[in-house]
C-alpha cells in the first residue's frame, strides 16, 4: 500500500515482526553492518523526500493521482514477492503454482484473515500521500515516529507483551518530542501562516491516523504470522492481492472521474515512477539487510534519516524553516528511538514488507 511501505513502505518500515525476524548473525562483519545502516538510511530518506518532492513539484499538466500510485506499488510488490517465491523453489513453475494454489486458494480462511490489515494498510498509504502533500519532510519524519507508541500500546493490549521501564520512559519522551515539533511558532508572515493552517492540520491528522493504523495493522499481522508457518513472501502476496482490490476500489470511488478523463497514469513522470518503485520495493530491500541490523543500528538509521530530511528540506526543497523548539523536539524523538531499543524490545513497527 503506499508507503510501504510499503510501502510500504513511506518510511523504513520493519518488514519482519519480532516473532519471525531473522536473527542477527553473531559474526556479521562491520562492513555488512555499515552497509545495512547505509541502505536503511537511504531507503527511509529517499522515499520521504521523493514523495514530498513529487507532490509539490510544479508542472503544466495534472498532478498524478496518489490512489493510482498506491495501486501500481501494490502490483509491483506482488510481482516481486512472486519472483522471490519462484526463486525459493529453484525457479520451478510447477512448484510456484503448487505453493500459490495450496497457500492462497485452498486456504481461503487463512487468506481472508489478511483482508483487515490489508484494508488498513491501503488507507494508511493513501494518508501518507496526503500528509506529505501538506507537511514538510522533516516534520513528517519526526511526527511519524509516533508509530512506535501506537505499536507498543497495541502490542501490550493484543499480544500481552510487557514493556521495560526504559521503553515506557522512551514513549513518554517520544510524546513530548512530537508535541514540541508540532508546537506553533511565531511567523513573520501571519497571513501566509493563516492560509496554510488548514493544510497543516490535514497533514498532521493524516500522520496521526496513519500512526494508529500502522500500529494496529502491524500487530494484527504479527499475530497472524505467529499462528501460521507460511512464508513471509506468501503472506505479502496475500496482503498485496487484497491491497490491490481495495486500492482499485478507492481509486474509482475518489478519482473515478479523473481516471475516465485522463487515465490512471495521468501526471506520471520519472519522479513518480521512482516514488512508486521505492514504495513497492523499499520494504523488500530492508528485508534483505535487516538481519544485519540490530535495534541500535535501526536507531542510528532513523536518526540519520531525520537529520538528512531536515537538511535537505531546508536547503533543497526550501519548504522548511526549523526553530529551536523543533530541534529540541527532534532531539527528544531521537533519544526516545534509541532508548526504546535499549533492552532489545519489540520491533518499533512490526509490519509487512
Amino acid at each position: 500500500m503506499a508507503v510501504s511501505e510499503h510501502p510500504d513502505s513511506v518510511t523504513s518500515e520493519d518488514p519482519f515482526p519480532a516473532a519471525v525476524k531473522p536473527r542477527c548473525p553473531a559474526m556479521a562483519s562491520p562492513q555488512l553492518k555499515y552497509l545495512s545502516l547505509g541502505v536503511l538510511v537511504l531507503q527511509t530518506t529517499s522515499l520521504v523526500l521523493t514523495m514530498r518532492y513529487s507532490r509539490t513539484l510544479p508542472g503544466d499538466g495534472p498532478r498524478y493521482l496518489a490512489s493510482s500510485a498506491v495501486v501500481i506499488a501494490e502490483l509491483l510488490k506482488i510481482l516481486t514477492c512472486v519472483l522471490l517465491v519462484f526463486k525459493d523453489h529453484s525457479y520451478s513453475v510447477r512448484a510456484l503454482n503448487s505453493v500459490l494454489t495450496e497457500e492462497i486458494l485452498k486456504k481461503r480462511m487463512e487468506t481472508l484473515k489478511l483482508a483487515i490489515p490489508s484494508g488498513i494498510y491501503t488507507l494508511q498509504n493513501n494518508l501518507l500521500y496526503v500528509a506529505l502533500s501538506n507537511l514538510d519532510a522533516a516534520t513528517y519524519q519526526v511526527t511519524y515516529q509516533l508509530k512506535i507508541l501506537t505499536t507498543a500500546l497495541f502490542s501490550v493490549s493484543m499480544l500481552g507483551r510487557r514493556l521495560s521501564v526504559y521503553q515506557w520512559l522512551s514513549l513518554l519522551i517520544l510524546m513530548a518530542g512530537v508535541a514540541l515539533v508540532q508546537w506553533p511558532s511565531e511567523s513573520s508572515a501571519p497571513d501566509q501562516k493563516q492560509l496554510s493552517a488548514g493544510s497543516q492540520l490535514a497533514g498532521v491528522v493524516s500522520v496521526l491516523v496513519a500512526c494508529f493504523s500502522s500500529g494496529f495493522a502491524g500487530v494484527y499481522f504479527e499475530k497472524i504470522l505467529k499462528e501460521s508457518k507460511q512464508s513471509v513472501w506468501v503472506r505479502n502476496i496475500q496482503l498485496g492481492l487484497f491491497g490491490l482490490v481495495f486500492g482499485l476500489m478507492g481509486m474509482f470511488v475518489y478519482d473515478g472521474e479523473r481516471v475516465k478523463e485522463s487515465g490512471m497514469f495521468q501526471g506520471y513522470n520519472k519522479i513518480t515512477w521512482m516514488v512508486v518503485a521505492l514504495q513497492a520495493l523499499g520494504g523488500l530491500v530492508i528485508a534483505a539487510v535487516i538481519k544485519y541490523a540490530d535495534n541500535i543500528l535501526k536507531g542510528f538509521a532513523t536518526s540519520l534519516s531525520i537529520i538528512l530530511s531536515t537538511v535537505i528540506s531546508y536547503f533543497w526543497l526550501e519548504d522548511f524553516d526549523p526553530t529551536s523548539v523543533f530541534f529540541l523536539g527532534t532531539l527528544l524523538v531521537i533519544v526516545a528511538t534509541f532508548l526504546y531499543g535499549y533492552e532489545g524490545g519489540p520491533s518499533p513497527n512490526p509490519s509487512r514488507a
